[in-house]
């Protein structure tokens, strides 16, 4: 294990401020507030870039009223309705067949 070493660096007042409040607040020294931030830092950057789900909502007045009480599984059913032209689908509000089947 390499020994604790002694440096100089500079930061902002507000800053060094700021730290010392957190670190008398939390009952911890600066030292130990200063290291756990550069190695969270430090971390954070070994890591690759995190999936962020951009906000793909819309104005609308959720779901509407004859798919209330629809399971999960029968509205992704639904979703995929008519995508796959060449797959037989069956609409699941309706129960009718959409899309193309198979030729034989």
């Amino acid at each position: 294990m390499v020994p604790p070493m002694k440096t100089t660096v500079e930061i902002s007042g507000a800053l060094l401020e700021a730290a010392r409040k957190v670190a008398a607040t939390e009952g911890t020294t600066l030292r130990e507030l200063i290291e756990a931030g550069l190695r969270q830092t430090l971390a954070d950057r070994k890591k690759p870039g995190e999936f962020k789900l951009r906000k793909a909502s819309f104005r609308g007045k959720g779901l509407q009223t004859p798919l209330k009480g629809v399971s999960w599984d029968r509205l992704r059913e639904m979703a995929y309705v008519g995508r796959f032209p060449a797959l037989s689908v069956i609409n699941p509000l309706t129960e009718k067949i959409s899309g193309m089947a198979f030729e034989s």
